[in-house]
């Protein structure tokens, strides 16, 4: 389980980009539309990059980057958010944190950091769904390494949103059912790591259901998952045509979604 390798905050983007970590932190020159435009936009990828971070599998490396972190969404007006996971990082050993990130992440469903499980569940289009999304990471032009996760990981979707704002949160508005069921799942349980969530939510367009029957009505009804293999011929969808939401009654880990 490695953590996501695309940029460090210490140094800028590959591209040639200076990192949002630093340009956050540089008060403006000027007052006006496109300055106030590109400072959300640092905002937001501040909050992207350190969402990805803090909901990656936890290693030694990201215990030495909470201090930056904290600095870093404290200027973009998310130190709130992020409090009670700055708190969790710092209360706990490596090895309590990683098992505590393999409950409840990996072994749960109420949590799954897999976009498309959201809405696909374990049916045969979600094959589909995965090989779209990796043809918009190659679309962008930049070089993914994935680390054994599948492209719809969350961490890995923000992080994308960092390089290609476009396409990046053009991925996140199109799995936003996902993102939303997974913040409500984790403030039912209580996680540090809920107001994370709530920060990402916040830099998407609209308010956020406040509860899950908001949610179907919204972004489609929970329907039952398909069993792979079976010759249904047929998919549920929601309203008008929308991908159909998975329940998560069971906490048992989904078959095949969670490889490493």
């Amino acid at each position: 389980m490695s953590p996501l390798r695309w940029w460090s905050p210490s140094k800028p983007v590959e591209s040639g980009r200076e990192s949002a970590w630093l340009s956050v932190s540089k008060p403006a020159r000027e007052v006006s539309p496109n300055s106030t435009i590109q400072s959300r936009r640092s905002s937001d990828a501040v909050v992207f990059q350190a969402a990805a971070l803090c909901l990656n599998y936890p290693e030694s490396d990201l215990l030495e980057r909470v201090d930056v972190i904290e600095a870093a969404v404290a200027g973009a007006e998310a130190a709130e958010s992020f409090a009670p996971v700055m708190t969790h990082l710092r209360g706990e050993n490596l090895r309590e944190l990683q098992s505590f990130h393999v409950q409840e992440f990996d072994l749960s469903r109420k949590h799954a950091l897999h976009l498309s499980y959201w809405t696909e569940g374990d049916t045969r289009r979600r094959g589909n769904v995965l090989a779209e999304i990796k043809q918009v990471y190659r679309d962008s032009g930049l070089v993914v390494s994935p680390g054994g996760e599948l492209p719809d990981y969350l961490p890995m979707v923000l992080e994308f949103a960092v390089h290609d704002p476009e396409r990046g949160r053009g991925l996140l508005q199109r799995f936003r059912a996902g993102v939303e069921l997974i913040r409500l799942g984790l403030i039912n349980d209580g996680l540090p790591h809920a107001g994370v969530l709530q920060a990402v939510c916040h830099r998407l367009p609209g308010e956020s259901p406040r509860t899950h029957a908001e949610v179907q009505a919204r972004f489609g009804q929970v329907q039952p998952v398909e069993f792979v293999g079976l010759d249904l011929g047929i998919r549920p969808v929601g309203p008008a045509g929308t991908p159909a939401l998975v329940s998560t009654g069971s906490t048992d880990r989904p078959v095949g979604g969670f490889e490493r």
